[in-house]
């Protein structure tokens, strides 16, 4: 079996350099990679394309990469909780491409499963469309729409094993199942890493053929985005 564990996030962001394209798995403040993350803050790299459903919050997330002005554009689909992102794109500071969140997702799952493009009807007849090819099935008309190409993808999961397996927990399941593999080295830290053999195969989400890379990681602490909670009576 190829060794996959690393012992530290530093390792595991080894061959991360200036100006590369990055995936970061997550759904709001869910299930975002928070170890790779402030790994990627304390090596300093610079001029990153980062796709990732949301850009975090300005202290948390990808919010600390937009505070240290490593990131040179976003590809995202949903980035209402971030006032730095929203300076900085309203000054011409970063470079934004906001995508449809189905899209964004199908391209992630495109590239994992080697598929170069796909046809989607959502966005067309919209500025989501220009300048891109369209074409008509069935009556339908559905706009094309490359892969991503990444150099890393970077997730979070529940739990895994050393052979790579991952068990994702809850809304963590949303984008980070289809950003494994669809980069050229997939890193992977967990809350609980296990022996392989441990996790039961009928629960496993991702197998390790799309992990290069994995570690358990340190310190979470999953915040809740938007807390609504009933009045007290």
């Amino acid at each position: 079996m190829i060794p996959k564990i690393v012992k530290s996030p530093e390792e595991a962001l080894e061959g991360v350099k200036d100006g590369m394209t990055l995936m970061l798995g997550g759904f709001g403040l869910c299930g975002i990679p928070e170890n790779a993350i402030a790994e990627l803050v304390r090596i300093g790299v610079k001029d990153l394309t980062c796709i990732s459903n949301n850009a975090g919050v300005d202290d948390f997330g990808l919010g600390l990469l937009l505070q240290k002005h490593q990131i040179k554009k976003m590809i995202s689909s949903y980035v209402g909780e971030n006032d730095e992102f929203e300076r900085q794109m309203l000054s011409g500071e970063l470079e934004v491409e906001l995508t449809p969140q189905g899209t964004l997702a199908e391209k992630c799952r495109a590239a994992q499963a080697g598929f170069p493009a796909i046809y989607t009807p959502a966005g067309y007849g919209t500025e989501v469309a220009e300048g891109k090819e369209t074409r008509e099935f069935n009556g339908k008309m559905y706009v094309l729409e490359y892969a991503y190409q990444a150099d890393f993808a970077f997730v979070k999961a529940w739990k895994g094993d050393e052979a790579g397996n991952l068990i994702f927990k809850g809304t963590a399941r949303n984008f980070n199942p289809n950003m494994c593999g669809a980069a050229k080295i997939t890193v992977a830290e967990v809350e609980e890493l296990l022996p392989a053999g441990a996790l039961n195969p009928n629960e496993i989400h991702i197998p390790g053929i799309f992990v290069q890379r994995i570690f358990q990681g340190e310190k979470y602490e999953k915040r809740i985005e938007q807390r609504t909670v009933r009045p007290r009576s």
